[in-house]
Order: C-alpha cells, then sequence, then structure tokens
C-alpha cells in the first residue's frame, strides 16, 4: 500500500549527446504552427502541425507522445510474449508462466463459455453465509479478494524508512474519488449514473435478476456514499504529516471497538497483532468501524457482492468487459475498446512484468545506455545544487541540509541488479483465466506481508524496466528511470544536446526536484519524515509554493472548470524545476564543450540552440484529448494537463522570454513581479 511516489508520466533515459547537429531531430519543424507565435499560445506554435496529423481514434481518450511510446513498446513486448508460446516452454519456467498467463487472457472463447461460472462457488458463499459467520466473511474476503471499507498492510514506516510499520487506511469507494459520490455537478451526475448503471449490469451478469440487482446498487450507493463523506479530500489527500497516526493496538481498539482487530492481522495476514499500527485518515476509519456495526447482514452482503464482482470482471467473460467499457465510455469519452491483446498484455505484465522486462532488456536496453545515462543524471545533480547555493529565499542552515539531501539521492537506472524470483507462482492452463488471476494476486499478496519483520529492501524496483515513466520515491530518496523511455522525443542520439536536454534532461530535473517539492520537501537525506527547515524558509516556500497554486487554478480548462493548482503542486514544482535544471546543465554542458551558443555556426534549421531546448519540452506534451478525459483528469490526476505544462510554466521563466523576444502585452509574457521560481 504504497500512498505516493511521485511518477512523471513522463519518464526518462539517456546515451551520450552528440555536438550540436545542423538539423532538428526530435521535433518536426514542419508541425510548428507560423500562424499561431511563440508569443502568443507557444503550446499551440509547437504542436498544431502533430496535433493535426495525430487525431483521435476511436481507442483513446487522449493520444500523446507517450501514447506512441506505449504503443512501440507493447508491439515490442507482444512479440516477446508470443514468440514464448511458438518455443513450447517448460512448464514451471517463467516463459511458461508468461505465454499461459497471456494465452488464457486471449482465449475469449472459453472466457465466454464459462461465463459467470468461475465466480459462482464465491457469490454463493457470500449468500449463504448467516448472520453468526458475518465476521468470518468479512475477513475471508480481505484474506482472499478486496478490502471491503478499510484497508491494511505493511509499508515502509515514515519515520523510519528503514523498517516497516503497519498501516491502516481508508478505502472501499470502488470510484476512488469522493466528489463522485457526493456532488451534484452534472458530470459528477452522469459520472454516478453510468456508475449505477455499470452494477446493475454486471450483478446481472453474474446472474442476478434485475430486482436483486437494483437492491445491490441501492445498498452499495449507501455504503460507498457513507464511506465518501468521510474520506478526504484531493487536496488534504497531500498533506503527508496528516496521515501519519501511530496508535498502540489498545488505542486502535478502543478508538474502532468494532472492528476484529486481532483476527484481522492473524487471518488476513498471518501475523501476529502488530503493537503499533499508523493510521492515515482516521475520520474514514472511523466511519468503517461504524458501518461494520449497523449495516444490516443484507446490506453488508451487497456491498460484499460488489467488491467481489467489481474484482473479478475484468477476468471473466466479454459481457463484463462491454459493461465495464460502456462505463468508461462516460469516464473518458473513449469511443472503442482497447484491442484484446493489449488488455491480455497489461494484465500479463501486470503479474510477470519483471520477467517480461528481463527479455525486453536483453534486446532493447545495451549497458552503454545505462552508462551514459548515469552521467547525465550527475550533471543535472550539480545543476540542481548550482541553483540551491543560489536560492534567495534559502537561508544558509537549510542549503546545508537541502545539499546533503541532494547528494544522498540514489539513482536506479534501466533495470533492478536482482530480478524478482517468480518460482513461487504458479499459472495453470487447467485452471479459468480469473483462477489464475487470483492465485497471481495471492502470490503477490503473500511476496508483501513476508516483508513483515525484516529491514527494507532498498533494491526493489516499483517499475518494470518496459514502463515509460520514472518516478520519486521520497521514502529511498531515489529517483528511478526504466529502460522502456530512452526513445525519441526524450532522447535520440542522433538528435542536438539542446533537444537532448529539453527532453530528457528535463524530465531527469523533475524526478530530482520531486525531492525537494511540497511533499518531498518534508523527507530527509536518509528517506524519513523529518522537518529541516528553518521556520522562515518554511514560510518562504509556502508563499511561493501558494503563487504557483494561484497560477495554475486560474486556467479555466473547460468552460466553467478550472485547474486544481493545489492537487498539482508537486507535479507543478518539478515541471519548473526540470526546466530551469536542465536548461543550466545544458548550458554548462556547451561551456565545456567550447559551443558558444549565441553564434551563428550553433544554430540548428534556423533556431538557437535554446529555442531547440523549448521546442522540444513543448514537444514532449503534444496530444489531443476529449472533454470528458479533461474532466477526469482534473478530477483525479496530479499532473497538470500537457497544455498548461508547457504555458504556465514557461510563463515564470526568463530565458524563455528571451529567446523568443517575448514582450510585455504578449499572452506568453508574465511581469516580474508575479513570476514563481522556486527551485
Amino acid at each position: 500500500m504504497r500512498f505516493f511516489s511521485s511518477a512523471l508520466i513522463l519518464a526518462m533515459a539517456a546515451i551520450p549527446f552528440t555536438a550540436s547537429a545542423e538539423h532538428l531531430k526530435s521535433v518536426d519543424p514542419k508541425g510548428i504552427d507560423p500562424n499561431t507565435p511563440a508569443s502568443q499560445d507557444f503550446y499551440q506554435h509547437v504542436n498544431k502541425g502533430w496535433m493535426e496529423s495525430h487525431p483521435l481514434t476511436p481507442e483513446y481518450a487522449r493520444y500523446g507522445q507517450f501514447n506512441i511510446l506505449n504503443d512501440s513498446s507493447n508491439n515490442r513486448i507482444r512479440r516477446i510474449v508470443t514468440n514464448l508460446s511458438k518455443k513450447n516452454p517448460a512448464k514451471g519456467t517463467n516463459a511458461y508462466k508468461i505465454a499461459s498467463l497471456y494465452d488464457a487472457a486471449m482465449d475469449s472463447v472459453r472466457r465466454n463459455q464459462l461465463g459467470a461460472t468461475p465466480i459462482k462457488a464465491d457469490l454463493a458463499k457470500i449468500e449463504n453465509t448467516d448472520h453468526d459467520g458475518m465476521t468470518d466473511l468479512f475477513l475471508w474476503l480481505h484474506k482472499n479478494y478486496a478490502s471491503p471499507l478499510f484497508g491494511g498492510g505493511p509499508m515502509e514506516n515514515l519515520a523510519n524508512s528503514k523498517e516497516y510499520a503497519m498501516y491502516v487506511s481508508g478505502g472501499g469507494l470502488s470510484l476512488g474519488d469522493r466528489d463522485y459520490y457526493l456532488k451534484n455537478d452534472k458530470r459528477n451526475k452522469d459520472v454516478r449514473e453510468a456508475y449505477q448503471k455499470l452494477i446493475e449490469r454486471q450483478m446481472m451478469n453474474a446472474g442476478y435478476s434485475k430486482k436483486d440487482a437494483r437492491r445491490i446498487v441501492k445498498n452499495v450507493m449507501k455504503v460507498e456514499t457513507l464511506l465518501a463523506d468521510s474520506t478526504w479530500t484531493r487536496e488534504e489527500s497531500r498533506n503527508i504529516p496528516a496521515m501519519y497516526n501511530p496508535r498502540s493496538i489498545a488505542q486502535l481498539k478502543e478508538m474502532y471497538p468494532n472492528l476484529p482487530w486481532d483476527r484481522f492481522f492473524i487471518e488476513t495476514m498471518g501475523i501476529e497483532t502488530p503493537e503499533q499500527v499508523i493510521v492515515t485518515e482516521i475520520n474514514t476509519v472511523k466511519q468503517a468501524d461504524n458501518l461494520f456495526a449497523s449495516l444490516s447482514d443484507r446490506e453488508k452482503k451487497d456491498y460484499y457482492l460488489w467488491q467481489y464482482v467489481r474484482n473479478a470482471a475484468p477476468f471473466l467473460s466479454d459481457s463484463f468487459s462491454d459493461a465495464a467499457f460502456e462505463f468508461n465510455k462516460v469516464m473518458s469519452g473513449v469511443q472503442e475498446q482497447q484491442p484484446r491483446w493489449k488488455r491480455a498484455l497489461g494484465v500479463t505484465e501486470g503479474y510477470l512484468g519483471e520477467a517480461i522486462g528481463e527479455l525486453y532488456v536483453e534486446q532493447y536496453f545495451p549497458q552503454s545506455s545505462k552508462d551514459y545515462m548515469i552521467g547525465l543524471v550527475e550533471n543535472l545533480r550539480t545543476a540542481l545544487g548550482k541553483h540551491i547555493i543560489h536560492l534567495p529565499w534559502m537561508s544558509d542552515d537549510t542549503k546545508v541540509q537541502a545539499m546533503k539531501k541532494l547528494n544522498s539521492i540514489t539513482v536506479k537506472i534501466g533495470y533492478p541488479d536482482k530480478w524478482k524470483d517468480y518460482s513461487e507462482l504458479e499459472i495453470d492452463p487447467a485452471l479459468s483465466y480469473w483462477e489464475n488471476v487470483h492465485n497471481a494476486n495471492m502470490w503477490q499478496t503473500k511476496k508483501a506481508l513476508e516483508k513483515w519483520g525484516k529491514p527494507v529492501d532498498r533494491t526493489e524496483w516499483g517499475m518494470t524496466p518496459q514502463t515509460i515513466n520514472a518516478y520519486y520515491n521520497p521514502l529511498n530518496n531515489e529517483i528511478v528511470f526504466p529502460a522502456g523511455i530512452l526513445q525519441a522525443p526524450f532522447f535520440d542520439p542522433e538528435a542536438s544536446d539542446a533537444e537532448n536536454y529539453g527532453g530528457i534532461g528535463v524530465v531527469i530535473g523533475h524526478e530530482l526536484t520531486h525531492g525537494f517539492d511540497d511533499q518531498g520537501c518534508q523527507f530527509d537525506a536518509e528517506g524519513n519524515m523529518s522537518n529541516w527547515w528553518t521556520p522562515e524558509d518554511a514560510e518562504a516556500f509556502a508563499k511561493l509554493t501558494n503563487g504557483l497554486v494561484e497560477q495554475f487554478s486560474a486556467v479555466e480548462v473547460l468552460p466553467g472548470l478550472h485547474a486544481n493548482g493545489q492537487y498539482t503542486l508537486g507535479e507543478n514544482i518539478a515541471d519548473q524545476g526540470g526546466l530551469r535544471i536542465a536548461m543550466t546543465a545544458f548550458l554548462d554542458s556547451q561551456k565545456k564543450k567550447g559551443v558558444n551558443v549565441e553564434s551563428e555556426e550553433a544554430m540548428i534549421d534556423g533556431f538557437t540552440p535554446k529555442q531547440a531546448f523549448y521546442l522540444n519540452f513543448a514537444n514532449l506534451w503534444a496530444n489531443n484529448i476529449r472533454d470528458e478525459e479533461i474532466r477526469s483528469l482534473t478530477s483525479g490526476d496530479v499532473h497538470s494537463l500537457g497544455k498548461n505544462r508547457v504555458n504556465v510554466s514557461l510563463k515564470n521563466l526568463e530565458p524563455f522570454f528571451e529567446s523568443f523576444s517575448i514582450k510585455e502585452g504578449d499572452p506568453m509574457f508574465r511581469p516580474a513581479s508575479e513570476r514563481v521560481i522556486i527551485w
């Protein structure tokens, strides 16, 4: 149960940079819009041509550079996986498990023949449980299939990240965000209506009558709405210290007397009751305790039935996936399901990701790329250090601590040093798809619980090597760059230094800056939640971040809908930091090479190197997107929309203004008094 880890949906990876090239490689000059000046709308200026040549297809709610890279990666992985089946791998090997799970996912004929049969026995168990067995039923669900009402499990201790702590947190919301249940604007009402239709249809797919399905809908909405009422808002969920509430087991039992705590730990986790538990959302767990005591058996059963069916549905017949797709159409505006092979691949990677990653790395990630990436990261680390040392708003005492943290950041590139052991995971072609997935879930749970009582293994990765992304983990004080991102437009060995620093360089800077965003800044060099700030510096930082919140919140993304600058604050800080740090590192690299970036000789297709830097940065975020997806992302994504990541961030940067001769009165200009520079 990881609460956060600042992934960017950006990512990284690199190779050696060549000297300034004569032509743009990552940015297509033909895509630049001559009718929209850079001073008016830089995002549109750079990306209009790309957007026109990459229209949305029915499969996508949004389509951008990341989708192109994901499609490329998926095609590579598909070839790897399908080739395994052709080789008739030996039973029990990773290759056998990958091929068998993928084949089960692709076998729609068998799944459609089985229908709801694989879940009938468990549904009957829920239905047939008498009153005296309701606690047993609750614990059975927690151990095997779902986390009704609340969740729990071991995770790194926020105050001592070298050890695991036991956490108890709120949960039980199928829609995730409380607003979907509580707000009565058109968007949220539409989602609620679609969600109720989904529950009804899925329960009928599971064999229930329309009458019973509607009763289940009513009871599920009652329970989840009550849980939502006590759940943190999106903004509150970013308050890390507020989720650290250590309690003795005696205190836990006193606070929540209705829940079977001793049995919960022993029977669902197979561990002795811990002496201390950390409660993340006190009021939400209190609501779970109240509902456990006050709901009728029928209400509980209906809620449990949906929790079970919701988890099983993706692995059953097409009638279940078709119902889910109808709901997704409302959520995102997508018009066509992903092809079956993409869905099958996603599930296979979800359970055997590192086994596939090992094969991916062998074919697509040479050691030289890893070596070059290490050097590039150090260039960016040096640049951030320069910025910290020269910050006008931070005292020397706090700067010492900031530099200590920066120099302690661990870097992971490409793939793990030690691959995950899948020997105990069993995939049996004789079993149904759902049974195999359930067994894989139980294996994952077992591996997670085995960590309890052991030191934290900081060699573990939170992403597979083939993932097109990257992340910063504050608990390990580490930045992680999987191999999968080593592609244009982030990095191109034939592109100019300017383009590569504007691509992969910005991304690396982004992840480094996460160590000092509004959440990362609350952790020290060892990865422990710790206040290393003077009160004056903390106040200055808060004032600056509030300014950034206001800038993004002022943007109207759709008529009547504004961006959420508070919820996206961490990513916005990281974007701006990445831009500034990467430019510093780029200029330092050119100076070392003896390149005068202001000279005619350094021009790239008529652009200065600084211009090429910003052009490629903007190009990273080129995408087309549906209105429904804009609403969904604005509600639930910690990242700003691509256009805002470009335009709002750049409006704070003087070097950008200078590069494109942007002056006062231009839409892309922001007066110096209103600019926010943090890192």
